[in-house]
């Protein structure tokens, strides 16, 4: 296992602080297929990932591997364009790397996006669900990102869950969305480690434990972004209506997840528009 120190997340810091004469006070982490929020950013200044000490390098197409500055709605962003993940064969401790880091260097906010399966039957292809709640299965069978030392600088030992999900910044994204004329789900992600897609006996499953959306990222940055005191929202942009029926003649493929995204970034960007000018 994976454990860093102080000195690594501050190592990273400098690096950046090198390149970067600005302050973020929000967070974005973007997922497949949506980075191009990041190229929305006013004043941007992007730095590769791989300039920055310990940081995970993403290997999956539609994660671009930048981290970008920039304003937007006239407050200081940092954009991580593309995230790493656990199925790619890194720790949790290296992929939520980035969240240390990112609040290290100033953030308050974290705003994560995802491309997530529609559980719910009433969601379709490019709708957006605004997490409410979560199911971690990936922690649940023991792969958490706080295992390991802690450090009590950084974090508490034990870590609440109840308030996970920051409810006036959820508050602000429901009023965005009415005033942009957006349909706006909001429910239940389930997070897995992937990289496969879910068979059709997982998908009921799934259904009937109460989610409403299924994806392989968010939960683990989540975890870390609370633990070191950061408010959280995050939306799943919806790429695929989950197939519940091995009698059909259709399959998940990441194309279509990749496809799916240039109909929900603009939808994303307005939502997380509307959420920065109430900060």
């Amino acid at each position: 296992m994976t454990t860093y120190t102080h000195t690594d997340y501050e190592n990273a810091v400098q690096v950046i602080r090198s390149k970067v004469n600005q302050t973020p006070r929000v967070g974005l982490v973007l997922g497949s297929g949506l980075g191009g929020l990041a190229d929305r950013l006013e004043n941007r200044v992007a730095v590769a990932d791989h300039e920055i000490p310990g940081w995970p390098v993403s290997t999956v197409e539609g994660h671009q591997g930048k981290l970008v500055f920039g304003t937007l709605e006239g407050v200081p962003v940092v954009a991580q364009q593309g995230r790493a993940h656990f199925y790619e064969g890194y720790s949790l401790q290296q992929v939520t790397f980035p969240v240390r880091v990112m609040q290290m260097l100033g953030i308050e906010t974290l705003i994560l996006t995802n491309a997530a399966g529609g559980l719910n039957t009433a969601y379709h292809t490019g709708d957006v669900m605004m997490l409410n709640d979560h199911i971690n299965f990936v922690g649940m069978v023991g792969h958490n990102p706080l295992m390991g030392p802690n450090d009590d600088r950084i974090g508490p030992r034990f870590l609440g869950m109840v308030q996970t999900y920051d409810r006036a910044l959820r508050a602000a994204a429901r009023q965005a969305a009415k005033a942009e004329g957006l349909l706006l789900h909001e429910g239940v992600y389930v997070c897995l480690s992937g990289p496969n897609f879910e068979t059709p006996a997982e998908i009921r499953m799934l259904r009937t434990l109460g989610g409403d959306a299924v994806g392989m990222s968010t939960v683990h940055e989540v975890l870390v972004a609370r633990h070191m005191g950061v408010r959280v929202m995050a939306f799943s942009g919806i790429t695929n209506e989950a197939i519940d029926s091995v009698d059909v003649d259709l399959e998940t493929n990441h194309e279509e997840v990749l496809d799916a995204g240039k109909i929900i970034v603009p939808k994303l960007e307005r939502l997380v528009r509307g959420v920065l000018r109430s900060l």
